[in-house]
């Protein structure tokens, strides 16, 4: 069937046969979840026009500049070109490697589709089969949550705010209020009014791995949390697995025991499959998540064990710490003295950390937690010095 336009006055008019493969291969970028414009097909098929063209390359590089697919998933649209103009592979079998994960608000928006998930080879402590399940928690008091519930707020790193605040001390003149009085006196000049711009506290981020693999930590985590936005107000709690989950509302209830509850409730992917780097990518690709994170600390309680390719984490991890203020990684397996970033992905993701912590119990990441509000060397540089060090034993 040759594809069909709609001409200048209105009517349909057929495309020549000729453009039939070229409209195919737009309609599978669409099917596959890639968004490509009306205006970016018609501007495929005159750069095609253009370019000649002498040959498939040609055609390749024209389908680039002109449907511009995004750097993460320029893979499958290469698999997606070789698909339709070379029938390498099914079209149904590069769909069965991509799947669009759920990014829940459970504070009431609905569950929608946001960023493809890809189903990866490797990892043997690390799954990402979903795996759908519920946890009930116990809600017993530890001593260090108590500390960082009456500490947490004066311990955040601050900010200058956007807003101004009257002041009695000489700072910068509020010549708006000032005129106000001069006018309100008929002309006597009073002392001026002074206004600044206070110290707020910075955004918290939560970001809590709940796969399988952190099955053991991740009541603590929450745990952790529910102190955490006790103590500030404004953190913000999302849960990663094979689903990305936002459970800062259920934690703002006051009563642990309930709040613990509601979180549970609210997560589908307790202790199922990971898949960090996409579930970060989900999280940065829906804008008013993505904006909880600008100018915040983030902090990731993580293994960081990713599945095969970590070019998803490292690409999160990149625009993550490009848009908060301080970006930390708390890892387990930081608890153990002869753990060091060897990794691929914990050695890729290293240059962009601000911290890689121990992340292997509630006292350890109270103690960190407290100290995010003071300068601290550069992950890399911490590591750089340990793996040194431990070369010379």
């Amino acid at each position: 069937m040759m594809a069909a336009a709609t001409g200048r006055h209105g009517r349909r008019a057929l495309l020549p046969r000729e453009c039939a493969p070229f409209m195919t291969f737009v309609q599978a970028l669409r099917a596959h979840g890639f968004a490509v414009a009306p205006e970016q097909a018609t501007g495929f098929l005159a750069a095609v026009a253009l370019v000649g063209p002498r040959s498939m390359e040609h055609i390749r590089q024209a389908a680039v500049a002109t449907l511009a697919p995004p750097p993460e998933r320029r893979a499958a649209f290469e698999a997606l070109f070789r698909a339709t103009f070379f029938g390498e592979t099914t079209l149904a079998a590069v769909g069965a490697d991509e799947e669009e994960p759920p990014v829940r608000d459970a504070g009431g928006a609905a569950e929608r589709q946001e960023m493809p998930l890809k189903k990866e080879k490797g990892g043997a402590a690390a799954s990402g089969t979903e795996q759908l399940s519920v946890r009930r928690f116990e809600t017993g008091c530890d001593p260090a949550l108590q500390v960082l519930r009456r500490s947490l707020a004066r311990a955040m790193p601050v900010r200058r705010s956007f807003r101004l605040t009257k002041t009695s001390s000489r700072d910068t003149i509020d010549l708006r209020q000032s005129m106000r009085e001069i006018v309100r006196g008929d002309g006597d000049v009073p002392s001026p009014a002074y206004r600044r711009r206070p110290s707020v506290p910075r955004r918290l981020v939560l970001l809590i791995d709940v796969s399988g693999s952190m099955k053991q930590h991740s009541e603590d985590y929450l745990r952790l949390a529910h102190a955490a936005v006790q103590a500030t107000g404004t953190a913000e709690v999302f849960t990663i697995g094979t689903r990305l989950t936002r459970i800062s509302r259920a934690l703002r209830v006051r009563d642990r025991a309930r709040a613990l509850g509601l979180a549970a409730d609210a997560v589908a992917d307790w202790d199922g499959g990971t898949r960090l780097g996409p579930a970060l990518l989900a999280f940065l690709s829906v804008p008013r998540f993505a904006a909880l994170a600008r100018g915040a600390a983030v902090v990731l309680l993580s293994d960081g064990l990713e599945r095969g390719d970590h070019l998803a984490l490292e690409t999160a991890m990149r625009r993550l710490s490009a848009r908060a203020f301080r970006l930390s990684l708390a890892t387990p397996l930081a608890g153990d003295p002869r753990f060091r970033p060897q990794t691929a992905a914990l050695a890729a993701i290293l240059p962009f950390l601000d911290d890689l912590v121990d992340g292997s119990s509630i006292p350890a990441l109270t103690d960190f937690m407290l100290s995010l509000g003071r300068p601290a060397p550069r992950a890399e540089a911490i590591w750089g010095r340990k793996a040194h060090e431990a070369g010379y034993r």
